[in-house]
């Protein structure tokens, strides 16, 4: 007798999706499905087919599951299929079944810290009687995911209903815009897609990470934050901020991560252009896709950190005109971006001391090195929070994204260190963690957000938030020597520049400054007002309007300075997003009392509205309307509207419209060939010459015919 000849191995994609929650899979509602995907630590089901009658006695079928092509202790499995075996969650074993003639099915479990990947399985058949053998290489795809329905899995949940939403959902939204006009802009994840495991497994294979790190959800969470940025290794996307996007992409223009992925995959080239919410976007896909909880978080009003002082500093000249750079260090000037998207993972923390699991900030967005690379994190949120700056990975880097005070240092001959504070404000940094609400999605309003500052930083001025940032000031040398020097000189005059809540496109807008002397005597004061266009990281693009005087306040006297500034003088000069700063600074003659504050605020713009003029039904051709009002006084020309939906033909469709006179309704048919029952939605953004970064969706519902 020879040893068995395999004829076909079978892994029932579809029966198998169901208990390991991967049925969302495109692949797997092919007609025929060939890929499988299942979980690590959880059984799944197999069949093979022999050319003879399989023989209890005397047949031995081994099989060996490999990962990567020098396969070692982790990233191999061999066993023997066999009647009685009882599962173990730290080894690979495969039972049978059950034996029907040349037919056999069986049962494989694997390790629950398992590297995760596409594994290669090879099955080898002899005889207990003689050394002759058989081999077979099973050549169909399976994947084998993290598992955080599994309570032994590291990326497990307590909470599974949640995983519906952190690893199941695949539309979200991105909170963007400065605090007081910050939308959620929502964004198609498409972690199920064809084209998304197959380029998050060249991603990981781009970055070198050792196929026996793949089981850490640490290791690889580090890594993705690494590799979908392009500045080490080639990554996904490139980062860009100056507004010059015609060789690519420009980042207001993508409606999800797909596209990207799919990009990336097919030209192994770096796609151009992304910005924080892109990276951000793209790592939610990545994660969700290979089953580590995620969610994108904003931080509205972020630090940038350059030199770990956990301070922000700006320094103005002895006539506090602003310097545009830090004196005190060659490492770059600090900034403040207007918000700054991130992404929490969620997983334990063996490697840290109780207490640390559960969220972990990521950033993909390319800032500063990280043990020499653009990565960032883990950082556990609880570490962030309390100020525990010695942590694995970045946590310093992170707790002044959320919390660092707002230093300003005028030139001051007479100081020791050449400068002194000028009044301030610490509760500028960090206004507002937003992300998604679970289980909520809301294409017009902001039902879906859900505020966790609490969980990043104790509530601002109150003393636990002030004793988790001196902890971690108490921990670094540099932020010592900053917060030392941060004593009051006089101030008997009271500043404050009025708030800008909302300026509609094309509208004008004030900036008013109040002055109150509260001193006996009269005082001089120099001030000046800036309006400016800035790009949303803060850099500065150009000067809107810009007025400087001086101000006599009798004693006890209030006046106030303003501007008035006009669509002309500010519609040529906005950027992309429409931000704008306002600055006021102050001098008093007398006293020498310096003030300097800024605000942000955003022009804005109208939404995208979709509308369909009848139910929809499955496998019928329909029509959307996508339409909004020109806002400005001029023609929009070289109009396009971008619409990624399930509903329409290849996932993303781009549609050109007719220039559309001032203040004109401009309108575009949308053809829509729904292909899945249930509520799909459409995500929609626009651009032209004269305006960019509109955006719309909708979410409506598939009836059957």
């Amino acid at each position: 007798m020879d040893p068995l000849v395999v004829d076909v191995v079978h892994f029932y994609p579809r029966e198998n999706a169901q208990p390991h929650n991967t049925v969302k899979f495109e692949v797997i509602n092919d007609e025929n499905p060939t890929t499988t995907i299942v979980r690590r630590g959880q059984p799944f089901n197999g069949v093979a087919r022999f050319t003879r009658p399989f023989d209890e006695n005397e047949d031995v079928v081994q099989l060996v599951f490999n990962l990567g092509d020098k396969p070692l202790m982790d990233t191999q499995g061999s066993m023997i299929l066999k009647r009685d075996v009882i599962p173990d969650k730290h080894s690979w074993c495969a039972k049978i079944l059950d034996i029907q003639g040349d037919t056999v099915s069986f049962e494989v479990s694997t390790p629950v810290t398992l590297p995760v990947g596409c594994w290669a399985l090879r099955l080898v058949t002899s005889l207990k009687s003689s050394r002759a053998r058989e081999v077979y290489d099973y050549d169909q795809d399976l994947y084998i995911l993290f598992n955080p329905w599994n309570p032994d899995d590291q990326t497990y949940m307590e909470d599974v209903g949640l995983l519906q939403e952190y690893v199941l959902n695949d539309v979200g939204k991105v909170w963007v815009g400065p605090i007081k006009t910050t939308r959620g802009k929502p964004w198609f994840y498409g972690q199920f897609d064809s084209a998304v495991l197959p380029a998050v497994m060249f991603m990981l294979d781009r970055a070198d990470i050792p196929f026996h790190h793949r089981g850490d959800p640490v290791k690889v969470s580090r890594v993705i934050s690494r590799i979908v940025n392009s500045n080490d290794d080639a990554g996904v996307l490139v980062g860009r901020w100056d507004g010059e996007y015609e060789d690519g992409t420009a980042p207001s223009e993508w409606t999800g991560s797909v596209e990207i992925l799919a990009q990336y995959l097919e030209t192994q080239q770096e796609v151009p252009y992304g910005q924080c919410w892109v990276f951000a976007g793209v790592v939610t896909t990545v994660c969700r896709a290979l089953g580590i909880p995620s969610r994108v978080v904003s931080n509205l009003v972020s630090a940038h950190d350059a030199n770990s002082s956990l301070t922000v500093d700006k320094y103005y000249t002895e006539n506090m005109e602003e310097l545009d750079f830090d004196p005190n260090n060659p490492q770059g000037a600090d900034s403040i971006w207007n918000y700054h998207v991130w992404n929490d993972v969620w997983m334990a923390r063996p490697d840290l001391p109780p207490g640390y699991g559960g969220w972990q900030a990521v950033d993909a967005t390319p800032q500063e090195t990280s043990s020499g690379m653009y990565q960032c994190g883990p950082a556990p949120l609880e570490a962030i929070k309390q100020g525990v700056i010695g942590f694995n990975y970045d946590v310093e880097f992170m707790l002044a994204s959320v919390n660092a005070d707002l230093m300003r240092w005028r030139k001051d001959p007479e100081s020791e260190s050449g400068y002194s504070m000028v009044d301030t404000n610490n509760y500028h940094i960090g206004r507002m963690v937003l992300t998604k609400k679970p289980f909520v999605f809301d294409p017009l309003g902001d039902e879906d957000r859900q505020d966790i500052t609490a969980e990043y930083k104790h509530r601002e001025g109150t003393a636990s938030e002030r004793l988790a940032l001196m902890n971690g000031v108490r921990y670094s040398e540099r932020a010592k020597r900053y917060y030392a020097v941060a004593a009051n000189s006089s101030s008997d005059v009271t500043f404050k520049l009025r708030d800008i809540d909302t300026v509609p496109i094309g509208k004008e807008f004030r900036v008013i400054v109040d002055i109150d002397n509260m001193s006996d005597e009269g005082r001089n004061i120099k001030a000046a007002l800036t309006a400016t266009s800035v790009f949303y990281n803060g850099v500065k693009a150009d000067i809107v309007k810009k007025i400087e005087g001086k101000v006599f306040v009798g004693p006890q006297k209030h006046e106030q300075v303003s501007i008035l500034v006009q669509p002309d003088d500010y519609l040529p000069k906005l950027v992309e997003y429409c931000n704008m700063k306002i600055s006021a600074m102050a001098i008093v003659d007398e006293t020498k009392q310096s003030w300097a504050d800024d605000d942000d605020f955003q022009v804005l713009k109208p939404d995208i509205s979709i509308k369909f003029n009848e139910d929809l039904i499955i496998g019928q051709p329909a029509t959307a309307v996508l339409s909004f009002v020109n806002p400005l006084e001029r023609t929009l020309t070289g109009c396009e509207f971008r619409v990624t939906s399930p509903g329409v033909a290849g996932r993303t469709l781009r549609l050109a419209a007719a220039p559309a006179a001032p203040h004109a309704l401009l309108s575009a048919d949308l053809p829509v060939l729904p292909n899945k029952l249930g509520m799909i939605n459409f995500i929609a953004t626009f651009k032209s010459v004269e305006l960019k970064d509109i955006n719309g969706s909708a979410t409506v519902e598939v009836f059957e015919g």
